[in-house]
């Protein structure tokens, strides 16, 4: 079954951030539209939930966006890939603040949005891999 959130506040973003724990993301698939406040990308997500080792491709919303700012990303390199370890949010003036997306090795997309207002949204089927993400013990 697809799965379809949508995130309002910290304990929903908690929701999100689960489910694209270890997503991979292609810079170049990453879309901010200054004019609309909104930042769209797409991700393969690897569905944790399941039990099974498969990703699937999903969608990423983010309305209400103010900003866009990276730290650690080569944005002039389209095709490089990145793997999604968390989405945080830091409340500022309520109910704005920032969402950062980490990212392993060290980078971060930070935007600066009025409020929490995500979509993330599988967008097709299910598809098998060979090896499922590791981490090492903290």
């Amino acid at each position: 079954m697809p799965l379809k959130l949508i995130a309002n506040d910290a304990d929903d973003l908690k929701v999100v951030a689960a489910a694209l724990q270890d997503a991979i993301l292609r810079v170049g698939d990453i879309r901010f539209d200054p004019v609309a406040r909104s930042v769209s990308m797409r991700l393969s997500r690897y569905r944790h939930e399941t039990g099974r080792r498969e990703r699937v491709e999903c969608g990423l919303r983010v309305d209400g966006v103010m900003s866009l700012q990276s730290r650690g990303i080569e944005r002039g390199e389209p095709d490089a890939f990145m793997v999604v370890l968390d989405l945080a949010f830091e409340p500022g003036d309520a109910p704005a603040g920032h969402a950062d997306l980490i990212l392993a090795g060290g980078g971060v997309l930070r935007l600066n949005v009025e409020g929490l207002d995500l979509l993330l949204s599988d967008t097709g089927d299910p598809r098998p891999v060979k090896s499922e993400p590791r981490h090492e013990d903290a």
